[in-house]
C-alpha cells in the first residue's frame, strides 16, 4: 500500500500508516529506542554519530554497520555551519495520529532561506530520533539524502535523526528552496537525556512527560521532543546554558515563519478527543466518523496561515470537560473538575487588576489545560498554560493567574515584550498583595543569575539584546527590571497607556514601536538614552558606588550633597532618598555609564541615612546603597 499523505480525510485514514516492513535501517551505537520504526521507503543508511565533547567540540565517526562501500560513494555529514545557515520561512503540515499505537506520520511543505555566508551545497535536516525519515523532495524532485543519528538534548530522547540533503545546485546565500518532506514514527515518553545525567526516574518523567497516547497527545516541539522538520546544533544538557540557548536561537530565528497545519486523529469507538491546541491556540475538531468497535473513528482540525512569534510549534489533542469562565476556558479531566472552579475564581480576582493596567479586553482567551498527572511540570506557550488544575492557595493561583493571563493581553511576538510584561505584572500582583518590599524581592531573585549573564563589559562580548534576547534570564528578568525602571521614570499613568496601546502587528514593522508609544505617553519624550543602553544593546548592567556624602547644616535644614560614580557600561537613573527619623525626601539623578554625578538635597531635621538605588535597577553587585549619617563629625559613615 503506498504511504499517502492529502487533505482528504478518507484517503489520509487508511493511507498514512501503511509502512513496508523491509529494509530495516542502519543505526549507531547505542541502539535506537524500541519505538523506532524502520522506515517505509529507506532512501539513505545511519553512516554517521555525531556528538558534542566537553570542550564543546563536535566529532562525527561512521557506524561500524555501514558498508565501507557506502562510506566512499560520497557520504556527507552536516557541519554546524550547514545547520545555522537554515531558516524555515514556511511549514506546512500535513499530520495524522494514531493515539493507540503512540504513532504519527506527517507530510511536511517548507520553505528554506539560506542565512549563511556561503552558498550550501547540502541542507541537514532532524527529527527525534524515534521518527524516521521515508521521503525528501527538493523543488519538486526526489533528493538523495544520508540519514545520521546525532546526539542532541534539544529532543527527550537525546537524539535527533538528521537527515542530509545533497542538492543538485548550490543555495546561494538569500536563496530559498522547496522541501516537500515525509516521515513517521512514534511518540512516547522518553527520559532517555536526564536519566543520562542522573536525573531521579519520577522527576525525569514528569519533566519529559511528552507523548502521543490514547486521552492526551502533549508534544511540546524543539528542546522537548523534535516532531517537526529543524536544523540545529547539537547540544548537550549538562553543558552550561547551551541547551537553553540553542532553544531561545531557534525560536529567534524561525520567528516570522508562516505555518499552517492540518490534522487527522484517530480514536477507538466511543473516546473522541474533543480539544485540539496548535502552537498554543484552541483550534475546530471536527469529528468526522465515530467509527466502530472494529474500526477506528477520526477527527480533524486545521489552521489557516499564521505567523510565528518566539515559540515552538506544539501540538496538543486531549479528552477533556470544558469549563468557561472569565477570559479563559478551561479543559479539565473528569475527577479534577471541582478544581476548575478554583481556577476560575483566581480569574476573576486578577482580572480587574490587569484590565486596570492593560485595557479592558484581552486580545486573547486564555486557555488551561489540565496535564494528566499532579506532578507534571507546567508549559507555557502564548496565551496557553498547560498545567496540572491542582488544589492550591488561592494566593498561589492567584500569581499563577497574573501572570499567565497578561499573555493573553499581550500577544507579543517579542520575548522581551510577551513574557517580560508577564512577569513584570506577576511582581505588580505581589506588589498589590503584600506590598513593594516582597515585590521588589520577588524580582531580585533572579538578578544573582542576570549578572552571571551579562558580559563585565561591551569588548567582552555582545551578551543579549533584549530586542533580540534568546535566554530567559535575559527576557524575563531584565525584561522585568526594564518595566519596573520605565514605570519609575514615566510614572504608572503613561507606562499603562502605553501598554493599552500596544499593537503586536506594527511591533514587527517597527523596532521602535513601543518605545515610541511610552515617549508619546507620558513627560519624557527622549528615552532613546535607556532604550539603547537597556532594550537595542547589551552593554551589561550599571556598577554605581557612593563615593561621598557631605551633609551641611542650614538652620533647621540640612543640605546633603551625595556624589555617585558608575563604573559599568550602562546609563542608569536611580532614587536617591534622604531620611530623617519621620520624614524623607527622594530625588533621581542619572549616571552615565562610566561617568560621575552628585544631587544635592535638602531636608528638614536632622538626616540619619541615604540610600542610593532601591532595587529596582539591577546592578552587578548591590543593587541597594545605604550611607549612615553621623552629623557629629560633619561627615558620613557607610
Amino acid at each position: 500500500m503506498k504511504f499517502v499523505l492529502s487533505r482528504g480525510v478518507c484517503a489520509a485514514l487508511f493511507s498514512l500508516f501503511a509502512v513496508s516492513t523491509h529494509g530495516s535501517a542502519q543505526t549507531t551505537t547505542p541502539p535506537a529506542p524500541s519505538s523506532t520504526q524502520s522506515p517505509a521507503h529507506p532512501r539513505g543508511k545511519v553512516v554517521f554519530s555525531r556528538s558534542t565533547d566537553e570542550n564543546g567540540n563536535t566529532t562525527t565517526t561512521a557506524s561500524p554497520e555501514t558498508h565501507p562501500k557506502a562510506q566512499a560513494a560520497g557520504a556527507v555529514s552536516a557541519q554546524d555551519a550547514d545547520r545555522q545557515a537554515v531558516t524555515f520561512t514556511a511549514l506546512d503540515m500535513d499530520v495524522h495520529l494514531r493515539p493507540v499505537e503512540h504513532r504519527m506520520a506527517a507530510r511536511v511543505l517548507m520553505t528554506i532561506r539560506n542565512d549563511g555566508k556561503g552558498a550550501l551545497s547540502h541542507v541537514p535536516l532532524q527529527i527525534s530520533s524515534s521518527l524516521n525519515w521515508e521521503r525528501i523532495l527538493a523543488n519538486g524532485k526526489d533528493a538523495l539524502f544520508q540519514v545520521a543519528v546525532v546526539n542532541s538534548d534539544a529532543d527527550h530522547t537525546g537524539r535527533l535523526r538528521e537527515a542530509t540533503i545533497s542538492l543538485a545546485a548550490p543555495l546561494a546565500p538569500g536563496a530559498t528552496l522547496s522541501i516537500d518532506a515525509t516521515y513517521s514514527g512514534a511518540i512516547e515518553k522518553s527520559a532517555q537525556r536526564l536519566l543520562a545525567i542522573g536525573t531521579p526516574d519520577d522527576v525525569a518523567l514528569h519533566s519529559d512527560w511528552d507523548e502521543i497516547g490514547s486521552g492526551f497527545t502533549g508534544i511540546r516541539g524543539f528542546g522537548n521532543v523534535v516532531w517537526y522538520p529543524v536544523a540545529s546544533v547539537p547540544v548537550m544538557l549538562g553543558d552550561g546554558a547551551k541547551l537553553f540557548d540553542e532553544m531561545g536561537e531557534h525560536k529567534l530565528r524561525e520567528a516570522g515563519a508562516q505555518f499552517r497545519m492540518h490534522l487527522a486523529v484517530e480514536f477507538p469507538h466511543g473516546q473522541a478527543p474533543n480539544v485540539a491546541i496548535i502552537n498554543g491556540h484552541p483550534v475546530a475538531l471536527t469529528v468526522m466518523d465515530q467509527g466502530s468497535e472494529e474500526v477506528a473513528g477520526v477527527a480533524v482540525a486545521q489552521t489557516e496561515a499564521t505567523t510565528l512569534g518566539f515559540e515552538a510549534p506544539s501540538l496538543f489533542v486531549a479528552e477533556r470537560n470544558s469549563h468557561s469562565g472569565q477570559n479563559l476556558t478551561e479543559w479539565v479531566t473528569s475527577d479534577n473538575a471541582v478544581n476548575a472552579q478554583l481556577w476560575s475564581e483566581a480569574a476573576d480576582r486578577v482580572t480587574p487588576f490587569l484590565q486596570g493596567w492593560l485595557g479592558q479586553r484581552p486580545r486573547a482567551q486564555l486557555t488551561l489545560l489540565d496535564l494528566p498527572d499532579r506532578a507534571d511540570a507546567p508549559f507555557e506557550t502564548g496565551a496557553l498554560l498547560a498545567t496540572n488544575l491542582r488544589d492550591a492557595p488561592p494566593d498561589q493561583i492567584d500569581g499563577i493567574m497574573a501572570h499567565a493571563l497578561t499573555h493573553a493581553w499581550m500577544q507579543s511576538p517579542r520575548a522581551w515584550l510577551g513574557e517580560g510584561v508577564a512577569h513584570f505584572m506577576g511582581t505588580l500582583w505581589i506588589e498589590k498583595q503584600q506590598g513593594r518590599d516582597k515585590a521588589l524581592t520577588a524580582l531580585a531573585a533572579g538578578r544573582d543569575a542576570l549578572t552571571i549573564a551579562e558580559p563585565p563589559s561591551p569588548a567582552a562580548g555582545p551578551g543579549q539584546p533584549l530586542a533580540q534576547s534568546i535566554s530567559p534570564v535575559y527576557y524575563r528578568t531584565k525584561a522585568a527590571y526594564v518595566f519596573w525602571m520605565l514605570r519609575d521614570l514615566v510614572g504608572d499613568a503613561a507606562l499603562s497607556a502605553a501598554l493599552r496601546a500596544y499593537d503586536p502587528a506594527k511591533e514587527l514593522a517597527d523596532d521602535h514601536h513601543f518605545e515610541n508609544l511610552v515617549e508619546q505617553a507620558g513627560t519624557r519624550h527622549d528615552l532613546r538614552w535607556f532604550f539603547a543602553d537597556w532594550v537595542d544593546a547589551d552593554k551589561g548592567l550599571p556598577d554605581l558606588t557612593v563615593d561621598s556624602v557631605f551633609p551641611t547644616s542650614q538652620g533647621p535644614n540640612t543640605l546633603v550633597a551625595v556624589s555617585i560614580s558608575n563604573s559599568g557600561y550602562a546609563s542608569a537613573e536611580v532614587p536617591i532618598t534622604l531620611r530623617t527619623s519621620d520624614n524623607s525626601v527622594t530625588r533621581r539623578v542619572r549616571v552615565q555609564a562610566r561617568q560621575k554625578a552628585t544631587e544635592r538635597l535638602v531636608i528638614p531635621g536632622r538626616p540619619m541615612e541615604v540610600r542610593v538605588n532601591d532595587g529596582t535597577v539591577p546592578e552587578t553587585e548591590a543593587s541597594e546603597h545605604v550611607t549612615n549619617i553621623d552629623l557629629t563629625v560633619g561627615g558620613s559613615r557607610p
